[in-house]
């Protein structure tokens, strides 16, 4: 355990020097080597004569020397994070950044590149644009001043025609790109700039990869190649459970991965090459037995030439996947089974992990701040300290090996890894033990049969082929796995995030890990325990009405709390619902339906294209029952229209558009389409696209009016019960009004689901003659555009209206109807 410390305190002080100024770097490596002066000399001092006569070091003499031994440590991992970050604030780069100037620059990638994640940012969803690192070593100003040097870059290249010419870039491909530079997005980025790269048009490559990066390069294709014919999922995975490479795994996988702690599944880790390790040599700890199992007896290789042959594996299997930070820890994670496979002792494995963070730390200073680093060294020390015990304690108590061996493993993992997490995503997964312990059945076979194929693909093309079938079948097992456990209801637990969230979590975890140890009738005790873990995971719906008091009874109408978008519920009877709008991301409208027990849904209307309304399509269709989707009939923006046309396509649900006086029931509920209106009856401003009126008004908060919202399909909903609903989607105010005088007979309505989230563009108009008895907002908490608008909620108020608002009242249910009405908020 003396390395520990070492490598702790070079952790700690390059993760605190990359952060700050380098005079603070400076000073704070002085003050250590002075530490360090101070505590050694009286001890060499005491040495020199202490040996002299035939004496070692004392106990405290040790205590001091590890003491120093920290503070060097400490000095090291601060000056090398201070060197590599001075690197990011001279010479060109940083100062063109500063100035948001452009530049033609040389650069030579260093990473595959990567697609970013489609987010939703108000009305329209970011684009997904390709960015890579790379080193820049060549400037030409725009003034023809030319420069050599060497910086660490971000490159961001915008959606165009040359996407697929930018995704094929190997690494250690030299370009010339012409850019704008930004600085980093974030401070501590190990980047001395972002360039952002002028068009969309191929890259202009200057120079091909290196050879060994063309043959990593060819070895990757050709495992693409030969999964091509695999299921989507096994098409997805399989790649990234090889070599790292998830380029085809799609948001909504990466979803449920994460919604179940399966995401070290989807990059390279460890535990891949201790696969392959293990099956060379067998188990650790019988490496130095006769009996040692794993192909190396069987081929006749001795232990020093099976540590070596596990040795050059392990340098191909970091070509391969790429000398990235993340194949970085897996190869360190690896060696230290190597070591193992080397020794066969169990007790050489804490300071060989000790020393694998010191030298990573010391290459990579950055790794010090990584999230992924901290939870993968975590995952290995547990793996070696507490699960050896916890697996033991399992055998005391009659439990099979293997299964304790699993058990012990996710348990410990989970222990130590779950603060972390905590502390970046704010949830805890409820499922990530059996759903690691259920995944980790199909891992081995998936990865030792996907590392044939990739082996073989460049030599034998239909053996590669068959071997990704085989491999597929684990692959599609840890998919179905991730994909059932994320859709549990109680898959997750809401946890307070940051720094403090995980410390709590931590010290809650080490008090149930003692509790246990003293807990006395442990067997039927912890059979209650896991009886009630499952039904909090699987919560019943009966149950969880009766302990959480939602969904309410009788409920007919639900506004979902989905952040700054719409998703509204009208109950059709039994578990039948009509669903308006999706909300911008797919798992919140999930957790709302599956909630409200909603498992079919005749009819799903999208009040218009964007995106915070059509962006969590997937999470409604995701294990439910549509008869069809209903749109608007104005497809813009045109990038939304295209994606609910694919996903309803995936899907096999029918796309209808929505007719004006078109009349229809479900179950309970029946409801007129008031707008859009075909051509401009009735409408100021011209007509939009399509014959629907879409007139134009200016717009706050960062928003244009008009077009897709004033084509907001707008529903006037009546339930059996003779409560009455007016849901009017994005209106801007001259649609409003415009609809006003459309539809003259409109009359007081029970629930005003009011428009566009709240904002101050409203036509006072339209609610004195509607008089909600119910107005409800959907808004996101803390959003940019100040949704909902003071002025709205107060004119909304003096007409008599009690107004809910999703962002502070959480989920809202209406009940009853006539005196009974009553709306329900589930709480912020």
């Amino acid at each position: 355990m003396r390395l520990v410390p070492l490598a702790v305190a070079a952790w700690v002080a390059a993760a605190w020097a990359v952060g700050v100024s380098g005079w603070w770097t400076v000073v704070g490596v002085g003050v250590c080597l002075a530490g360090a002066a101070v505590l050694l000399t009286p001890v060499s001092a005491r040495w020199l004569s202490d040996t002299q006569a035939g004496r070692g070091l004392s106990g405290r003499r040790l205590w001091t020397t590890a003491c120093a031994g920290v503070l060097l440590c400490a000095a090291a991992g601060a000056t090398s994070a201070g060197l590599h970050t001075a690197d990011l604030r001279r010479g060109p780069v940083p100062a063109l950044a500063r100035e948001d100037a452009r530049a033609r620059l040389e650069v030579t990638v260093t990473s595959d590149p990567r697609l970013t994640r489609p987010r939703v940012r108000g009305s329209a969803t970011a684009p997904v644009s390709v960015v890579l690192d790379g080193e820049v070593t060549r400037v030409e100003r725009p003034d023809g001043t030319v420069h050599r040097t060497r910086a660490p870059v971000l490159l961001v290249v915008p959606p165009g025609e040359g996407r697929e010419e930018w995704l094929r870039l190997l690494p250690s491909t030299r370009l010339s790109v012409g850019a704008r530079l930004a600085p980093p997005f974030r401070p501590g980025d190990p980047f001395a700039a972002v360039l952002k790269v002028d068009g969309a048009g191929a890259p202009r490559v200057l120079g091909p990869p290196s050879t060994l990066q063309r043959t990593a390069g060819d070895l990757r294709a050709g495992l693409r190649r030969a999964t091509e014919g695999l299921a989507p999922d096994a098409r997805a995975l399989l790649p990234g459970l090889v070599v790292g490479d998830t380029s085809r795994v799609g948001p909504e996988l990466r979803d449920a991965f994460e919604a179940t702690d399966l995401t070290h599944l989807l990059a390279v880790s460890g535990s891949n090459l201790s696969i392959v390790l293990l099956l060379l040599v067998g188990r650790p700890g019988r490496a130095h037995q006769v009996e040692r199992g794993g192909l190396a007896p069987r081929l006749g290789l001795s232990l020093r030439v099976t540590a070596l042959a596990g040795g050059a594996l392990t340098l191909a299997f970091v070509v391969v996947c790429r000398p990235d930070p993340s194949v970085l820890r897996a190869a360190a994670c690896g060696l230290v089974v190597l070591l193992a496979i080397g020794t066969g002792r169990r007790r050489s494995l804490i300071p060989a992990l000790a020393a694998a963070v010191l030298i990573l730390v010391l290459y990579d200073p950055w790794l010090a701040r990584s999230y992924g680093f901290l939870l993968s060294v975590l995952a290995t020390g547990a793996l070696l300290t507490l699960a050896p015990r916890w697996s033991e304690a399992l055998r005391r108590r009659r439990v099979p090996g293997r299964l304790a061996e699993a058990l012990a493993a996710s348990l410990a993992a989970q222990a130590v890894c779950a603060p972390v997490v905590v502390v970046f995503a704010a949830r805890v997964s409820l499922v990530a033990i059996p759903a690691n312990l259920f995944a980790e059945l199909a891992v081995a076979p998936a990865t030792v049969f996907g590392f044939a194929a990739l082996a073989v693909a460049p030599a034998w093309a239909p053996a590669a082929e068959g071997l990704a079938w085989v491999a597929g079948w684990p692959a599609g097992w840890i998919a179905r796995v991730a994909r059932t456990g994320a859709a549990l209801p109680g898959a997750e637990l809401t946890w307070p995030g940051g720094w403090w969230g995980g410390l709590a979590l931590a010290l809650l975890t080490a008090l149930v890990v003692l509790g246990v140890r003293r807990l006395p009738h442990r067997g039927p005790v912890g059979a209650l325990v896991a009886l009630l873990l499952l039904l909090v995971v699987v919560r019943p719906v009966p149950l969880a009405r009766w302990v959480t008091g939602w969904p309410p009874p009788g409920w007919v109408f639900a506004m979902c709390q989905v952040g700054q978008g719409d998703a509204t519920v009208l109950a059709a009877g039994g578990d039948a619902a009509v669903v308006v709008d999706a909300g911008p991301d797919p798992v919140p409208v999930d957790r709302c339906l599956r909630e409200l027990g909603v498992r079919r849904v005749p009819l799903l209307v999208l009040t218009h294209f964007h995106a915070d309304h059509v962006a969590g399509l997937p999470g409604v269709l995701r294990g439910r029952s549509v008869g069809a989707i209903q749109g608007t009939s104005l497809e813009e923006p045109p990038g939304q229209v295209a994606f609910v046309r694919r996903t309803a396509a995936a899907a096999g649900v029918p796309l209808i558009r929505a007719a004006p006086g078109e009349q229809r029931r479900a179950g309970t509920l029946e409801w007129r389409v008031l707008w859009p209106m075909t051509g401009a009856a009735g409408a100021e401003g011209s007509a939009g696209a399509g014959g629907v009126a879409g007139p134009r008004a200016s717009a706050g908060h960062g928003e244009s009016a008009g077009g897709p919202n004033d084509a907001s399909v707008t529903l006037l909903v009546r339930t059996a019960g003779g409560l009455t609903l007016l849901l009017l989607g994005d209106l801007e105010p001259l649609a409003q009004r415009a609809l006003l005088r459309a539809h003259p007979e409109l009359a007081p309505v029970d629930v005003l689901k009011v428009a566009h989230h709240g904002s101050a563009h409203q036509d006072p108009g339209l609610i004195r003659v509607v008089r909600p008895r119910l107005a409800l907002v959907s808004a996101g908490r803390e959003n940019p555009y100040g949704h909902p608008s003071p002025r709205t909620l107060e004119s909304l108020r003096v007409g008599g209206a009690r107004v809910l608002r999703t962002d502070e009242d959480g989920a809202i249910a209406v009940v009853g109807a006539g005196r009974g009405l009553v709306a329900v908020p589930r709480g912020g």
